[in-house]
């Protein structure tokens, strides 16, 4: 499942450098479902990133790999 993760992040990852940002892949958790991504860049501090993960990110992350149910963004100093 990881692999599948790592493509699609690969897929969306010009349109977020486009707008100065990008993402990185911290941890798949496949039990649970859930991927974690650190959003870096002008996607880090950007007001609208919750839009972008939720919207964007997770959207099209659900639509390639059915067995994610959740991706959620963890910032430096949260625990990985």
């Amino acid at each position: 499942m990881k692999e599948k993760v790592i493509e699609v992040l690969n897929s969306i990852r010009g349109a977020l450098q486009a707008d100065g940002g990008d993402v990185e892949l911290v941890d798949v958790i496949e039990d649970q479902g859930i991927v974690k991504v650190r959003l870096t860049g002008a996607c880090g501090g950007c007001p609208m990133s919750q839009m972008t993960l939720q919207m964007g990110i997770e959207r099209v992350m659900r639509q390639q790999v059915p067995e994610i149910k959740r991706v959620v963004a963890v910032r430096d100093e949260e625990e990985q």
